[in-house]
């Protein structure tokens, strides 16, 4: 996949998020430009000595460091990391933390702007009389490309055009959570909530209960597959495509009908799984089960023999009998860190193409023990910050989302 210098899910964020490259203290204003290490000679030293040097800064900083890696990220990185979860998960565990006072995200650019969000509540800036937890995320071009596909003006065009032929009012906008902190504002200020792949199905009933319809960004796959297992028809969820000069490409009549609106987004990985590599492993290994991500496309989640959240995939493999045989469809990494922390199953990645998630992939152990080091020397490099406002409206969606059992 091609990536510009900085992503889109950056270039998107900026009015929502101040990355700050080379910042002392958050809202200092200060720079330390002339003293911040620079990055390029991190890329010409060995592993060994990157992991010892990672490792000393963990421990002169302890419990105030949280170095949080999420499930997709490589093993090398992962292996220094104090958490280890699901995007919203990572930052509600650090977030809760009474020492922590900065957190290092090895995930992605909504991850770390979740993480602030969390962290930085009214409650427990006044736990901490005030004072912040920075949030740091080693690369700034480790951006997603699901979250990509829906952009803050991008969605609020669809809502104005639509708002031409349906009451919005009666719309409850949905975002799943791994989209940019501006669409979790949008959410908040137009009676919407977040939603996770665990929890998706929930939030559409609470959503059902106090509108006529959803609109469902930035995956496709997801929501459909979702609000099928509530008897909502196909067609009555037609696709918004944010590029379609009308309506999305859609008629007035399919929006009239509609009772799930998806937009057209959906993720890379996932994306890749297809029926014939299903049928491909059931052909070859009779008794193998299928258990994939709910954001696959509806012809392979639809003949899955499981389909759930990352920490169902983790626990469903973790709670099955010596000797299950498994093809998991979802992102490269987790299948393999998988495959050798269950020696006792037989454990395959459903794709013969090689599929892990690329923005990721950005952040390695260079990049990790550059961001610590100058964190060390009083330089906050690629901190993530949301602007008060956006905050304000995006955790009121989160809290939503909390309070839907």
């Amino acid at each position: 996949m091609a990536e510009s210098p900085l992503s889109a899910s950056t270039r998107q964020s900026l009015p929502t998020t101040t990355a700050n490259p080379v910042s002392g203290s958050a809202g200092s204003g200060v720079s330390n430009a002339d003293s911040m290490l620079p990055l390029a000679p991190y890329k010409t030293v060995g592993e060994p000595e990157l992991r010892e040097r990672i490792e000393s800064v963990r421990e002169e900083f302890g419990k105030r460091l949280l170095i949080l890696g999420h499930h997709y990220q490589q093993d090398d990185v992962i292996a220094h990391t104090d958490l280890r979860g699901d995007s919203y998960q990572l930052s509600e565990m650090a977030a809760s933390s009474g020492e922590c006072r900065t957190i290092v995200f090895c995930g992605v650019h909504f991850m770390a702007e979740t993480a602030d969000i969390l962290a930085n509540t009214p409650d427990r800036l006044a736990s901490r009389r005030g004072e912040r937890v920075n949030v740091l995320l080693p690369d700034m071009a480790a951006g997603c490309s699901m979250a990509d596909m829906a952009g803050i003006r991008q969605v609020e065009a669809a809502w104005a055009d639509m708002g031409e032929v349906i009451d919005t009012e009666q719309v409850i906008p949905v975002t799943y959570i791994n989209s940019a902190a501006s669409l979790k504002a949008f959410c908040g200020r137009h009676g919407g909530i977040v939603c996770t792949s665990s929890n998706a199905q929930a939030v559409l009933k609470w959503a059902f209960e106090r509108g006529q319809r959803v609109l469902f960004f930035p995956d496709q796959h997801l929501g459909r597959n979702t609000a099928l297992t509530m008897d909502i028809g196909e067609e009555q969820m037609p696709v918004w495509d944010p590029y379609a000069l009308e309506l999305g490409g859609n008629s007035e009549a399919q929006i009239e009908n509609s009772r799930v609106i998806l937009w057209k987004g959906h993720c890379s990985v996932h994306q890749m799984f297809r029926p014939e590599h299903v049928a491909k492993f059931r052909e070859d290994h009779p008794g193998i089960k299928i258990l994939v991500h709910p954001e696959c496309p509806r012809d392979v989640n639809d003949i899955a023999d499981i389909s759930g959240s990352t920490g169902k995939i983790i626990n469903t493999v973790k709670a099955a009998a010596p000797g299950t045989k498994w093809a998991i469809g979802t992102e490269l990494h987790l299948v393999n860190r998988l495959k050798a922390e269950h020696p006792e199953q037989e454990i395959h990645f459903l794709s013969p193409v090689v599929c892990m998630c690329a923005t990721m992939y950005r952040i390695d152990l260079p990049h990790l023990c550059w961001t610590l080091e100058n964190l060390r020397e009083g330089n906050l490099v690629n901190q993530i910050r949301v602007d008060d406002e956006t905050m304000k409206w995006s955790l009121i969606a989160l809290e939503r989302m909390l309070a839907v059992k």
